[in-house]
């Protein structure tokens, strides 16, 4: 029985990741005070406080940072780092 739900549980989660190409998700990271923008499904556990998403773009992703409470303001540096490592 272990098996069948450890094999499904695999199944799911290799379709959701396939499902999640080119999308964008907010976090909350707790040990860092900030919210970043990423590119997979995030896995709310320890410092990972919050997830909202997916977005499309990641235009959408940085309008949705903005407009969370949690997330403190983007520094213009913090925001050209953010671009040049995409």
């Amino acid at each position: 029985m272990k098996r069948l739900i450890f094999a499904s549980s695999l199944l799911l989660a290799s379709g959701t990741m396939s499902l999640a190409d080119g999308l964008f998700w907010v976090v909350g990271n707790r040990a860092t005070g900030k919210c970043n923008i990423v590119t997979s499904n995030p896995v709310i556990i320890g410092d990972i406080w919050f997830g909202d998403g997916p977005y499309k773009s990641m235009a959408d992703a940085k309008l949705a940072r903005s407009t969370i409470r949690a997330c403190p303001a983007v520094t213009p540096d913090e925001e050209k780092a953010e671009e040049s490592a995409n």
